[in-house]
């Protein structure tokens, strides 16, 4: 008897559409034998400096740029923040202030903090730079790279990529590590702090890169995110009106 098709499991994930093969101690191994690592860099109010402290900044940031050799690619990722928090602490710092004047500031305050998201979001940037390293770093030239990885016996078992997971996390760090080091030290000259990634870290940010509209409900609950079929708790606070479909709490994969 044919079985329903709509009761057949669906195996497949758009996790296999993306170009990430694995996630190996803060190091991102891509489907073509590359990786590559993420640094998150702090960030400095850049209105608030004086016109000389702004231009100094410029041209500092202008003589790290052109003093690089090597390629890096710089990405700014907006979320949206959740005030609720904050204004349950000011109601609280309102209720308990014994200072009458100061706690009509406080109410002030509060209300102007509501009323300002009500017209818009509040977003946060992170900033983020993506250190690369070329599958052609592994002597990869061509088709004929199953070949070399053969030769040199370093072929991968599984099919996609063309030596072994764990040669290219060491390669890849090999040739990140400096990189990093000497980023660290350029980015350190503007006051600014550099921190590398880790496995989870970076779960956490593709997750949200990939999954805008939930990503702020959702909480990674497992590193089992190779996993082909992902679900999500039902969330416990629906929207008002009725719970919506698409309200979902934790995320876990199966």
């Amino acid at each position: 008897m044919p079985q329903d098709p709509i009761k057949i499991a669906i195996k497949g994930s758009t996790q296999e559409h993306l170009p990430i093969e694995d996630i190996i101690d803060g190091i991102v191994i891509l489907k073509d034998g590359g990786a590559a690592q993420v640094l998150q860099v702090s960030s400095v109010n850049f209105d608030l400096l004086s016109e000389r402290e702004q231009g100094a900044l410029v041209f500092a940031y202008g003589g790290i740029l052109n003093s690089l050799n090597f390629p890096i690619q710089i990405m700014i990722h907006s979320t949206t923040k959740d005030v609720g928090v904050y204004l349950k602490n000011l109601v609280s710092a309102e209720e308990e202030q014994d200072n009458q004047q100061l706690k009509e500031r406080i109410a002030s305050y509060r209300k102007f903090i509501e009323e300002t998201v009500k017209r818009n979001d509040v977003l946060s940037k992170t900033f983020y730079i993506v250190v690369p390293f070329s599958p052609m770093e592994l002597g990869l030239k061509s088709a004929g790279n199953q070949i070399l990885g053969s030769v040199i016996g370093k072929k991968n078992n599984n099919a996609g990529l063309p030596f072994q997971k764990e040669y290219i996390v060491e390669k890849a760090r090999a040739s990140l590590g400096p990189k990093k080091d000497h980023l660290e030290r350029l980015f350190s000259r503007l006051g600014l702090e550099v921190k590398i990634l880790n496995t989870k870290e970076l779960i956490e940010l593709f997750y949200k890169i990939y999954n805008e509209e939930t990503a702020a409900i959702q909480n990674v609950a497992s590193l089992n995110y190779m996993a082909p079929v992902v679900t999500t708790k039902p969330n416990p606070f629906p929207r008002q009106g009725g719970a919506s479909p698409f309200d979902k709490g934790d995320l876990k994969t199966e």
